[in-house]
């Protein structure tokens, strides 16, 4: 029978509940066990599709054209699984369901109440994650515990255990133990209070991980387990790690998994931790830094580019170097250049991003790589506005432009596809989830996957405008990826330059620790090219490391 994890966390958020549930969720993998993972989402929203990046951070977006929390990006990079929609329920998205069947008379004239009706569908959503496929679900409970708007969440999962038994269900909650300065003393309180308000709710943790920025004391492990009615051994330590990378290895170190398998009868499966340890070790010993400008409309909330950076890092822990990121407010790009100061960057990294604001500067950063050899990888707008710059400074198109910025551009180079024209609904023209490509061959994209067709998750609107191929073709601009249809171009590349290349996909979601994305890894690898050359003393990088294809 599928095995249940619950996470919730208490005191403050943002404590790391979802690196917690990721951590177990790879030491479960390395004993051999299926796993696979969700987030329950507390917000009224449907899904994040819609909401500001600034407030939420990232929309991650799943093969499946799930617009999900970012915390599904920790999930898949830990576990190393490709998850759907299905592992992200909001309050929203809930309501909805019950709301529509009420209208349908699926209820046959009951009264509509939160319990049962909106409990039992919270349980049908974690229900529809079981399958004989999979060994262990992990759930995050999104917010913090005492918040109001999760209750209905936790007495969902207080009565899931009654559903399905109790052996086949562990809590494990997350909280802080904070260092007071003035008195020199680490604080249990509030994980007490934290503790005391979950079992108000009828939920006694199993597990309590403890966030602090040094480790605990024995004492202070007892005190905890003797105030809050765990075993001793149920009270783990997560204290700051250097790398978010070393977490599982931290969690192991103090039995989380261990006890969690006892305690759900999973078996003394071996853990196989040497890939993962051997991870961290390339993480520890990376010897070279580069220095990677991220041209964005949303800095000031790096979360805003959580895949991004996490791809970035990847392709360094592959290459052996350390990523060090110039945070870069789009807005403010044509003063940086006015003043040199994009000249010492390695590299050039322009995200993806909506509406108009930063996107002149975007377009001036894609145009200096490309006159000054700087490697410049293009996300999804970042592509669109490679292209819109290509297209005015080289091919001579006064005015090229985007129709989402200027419907009057007498060169619309990026345009919405003819059948999207006649689309009021904005959702309906969105282009959401894994499609294939087919790669030139030859091509730098096509060596960089080592495959010509290949599937990567998309999220946009706009589209490079077809009717500006053969202008685009007859230049040093190739179009190296399209649909299988022809109708599409998914990926461009410039002759002649060290790294200029850009997609209309998000390869960033798709990205693993162990497995960079292909453009990632490559960019990377032209970016350290850059770095020794400017930096002789640097020690050179292996050229002929394996490449390894995304799948």
């Amino acid at each position: 029978m599928t095995k249940h994890i619950f996470v919730t966390g208490g005191v403050v958020s943002g404590l790391g509940k979802g690196l917690s549930g990721s951590s177990l969720g790879r030491l479960l993998k390395a004993r051999g066990l299926r796993v696979t993972m969700q987030k329950l989402d507390p917000y009224l929203n449907v899904d994040p599709g819609t909401m500001n990046p600034f407030e939420h951070g990232e929309v991650f977006v799943t093969d499946d054209g799930g617009e999900t929390d970012l915390d599904l990006g920790h999930y898949e990079r830990f576990i190393d699984e490709n998850l759907t929609t299905d592992s992200n329920a909001t309050t929203g998205s809930i309501y909805s369901s019950v709301i529509a069947a009420e209208r349908r008379g699926d209820y046959l004239g009951k009264t509509v109440q939160v319990i049962p009706h909106i409990t039992n569908e919270i349980k049908r959503r974690i229900n529809r994650l079981v399958s004989d496929d999979v060994d262990v679900i992990i759930t995050e409970v999104g917010g913090t515990v005492g918040d109001i708007e999760i209750l209905p969440f936790l007495e969902a999962i207080r009565q899931f255990r009654l559903d399905v038994g109790r052996n086949n269900v562990c809590y494990v909650h997350v909280t802080l133990v904070p260092f007071i300065g003035p008195s020199g003393e680490q604080k249990t309180k509030p994980t007490q209070h934290s503790v005391t308000e979950l079992r108000s709710r009828g939920i006694q943790p199993d597990a309590i991980v403890c966030r602090s920025d040094e480790p605990i004391s024995s004492d202070l492990r007892r005190k905890i387990s003797n105030l809050c009615d765990v075993p001793v051994e149920g009270v783990v330590n997560a204290a700051d790690a250097r790398s978010l990378y070393e977490i599982p290895l931290v969690l192991h170190n103090e039995g989380l998994d261990d006890y969690v398998c006892e305690m759900l009868g999973l078996g003394d499966h071996e853990v196989d931790l040497a890939p993962w340890q051997a991870l961290v070790k390339r993480v520890e010993e990376a010897s070279s830094v580069v220095r990677i400008g991220l041209i964005g409309k949303y800095v000031s909330l790096p979360d805003a580019y959580l895949s991004v950076v996490e791809s970035l890092n990847h392709a360094g822990i592959h290459h052996g170097a350390d990523i060090e990121i110039e945070w870069i407010q789009a807005e403010e790009v044509e003063g940086l250049l006015a003043a040199g100061r994009l000249k010492d960057l390695d590299g050039i990294v322009i995200p993806g991003g909506f509406g108009e604001r930063g996107v002149e500067g975007k377009i001036a950063a894609a145009g200096y790589a490309r006159e000054h050899d700087i490697p410049c990888l293009g996300l999804c707008l970042g592509m669109q506005v490679m292209t819109i710059e290509y297209a005015r400074n080289a091919l001579g198109l006064a005015g090229a432009n985007s129709t989402e910025f200027d419907s009057r551009s007498p060169h619309p180079v990026i345009d919405l596809m003819e059948s999207q024209r006649d689309v009021t609904d904005m959702g309906g023209t969105m282009r959401l989830g894994a499609y294939v490509a087919q790669l030139k061959p030859g091509s730098r994209v096509a060596k960089a996957y080592g495959e010509e067709v290949v599937s990567e998750r998309h999220r946009h609107r706009y589209e490079f405008n077809p009717k500006y191929r053969t202008r685009f073709e007859a230049s040093d601009l190739q179009l190296s990826g399209e649909s299988p249809d022809g109708r599409l171009v998914e990926f461009i590349e410039l002759d002649h330059h060290s790294f200029w290349i850009a997609t209309q996909a998000h390869p960033e979601f798709k990205s693993r620790p162990d497995r960079p994305a292909p453009l990632f890894r490559e960019f990377i690898d032209a970016a350290l090219g850059r770095a020794e050359g400017r930096n002789p003393q640097l020690p050179s990088i292996d050229a002929d490391a394996p490449a390894t294809a995304d799948s």
